[in-house]
């Protein structure tokens, strides 16, 4: 459970960094430059991806069945 939340959390502060970013796209101008929430929305997605991937070999989460096995 506290595995799912941690999943949720990312995925939520993933959103909210592109939100961040919007004004910099839409004006132009920013006190930060695009880059900069991009970078962070890039850095979340490779420690959700890095969660995930623990997360499966650990057992933690388990896969869908593949629909073609019998």
């Amino acid at each position: 459970m506290l595995i799912k939340l941690l999943f949720i959390i990312l995925l939520l502060l993933m959103v909210m960094c592109l939100f961040r970013a919007l004004p910099a796209i839409i004006k132009g101008q920013s006190s930060r430059p695009l880059s900069h929430y991009l970078g962070r929305r890039l850095l979340i997605a490779v420690i959700l991806f890095g969660l995930v991937v623990i997360a499966l070999m650990t057992g933690v989460i388990q896969p869908n069945p593949s629909p073609y096995t019998l």
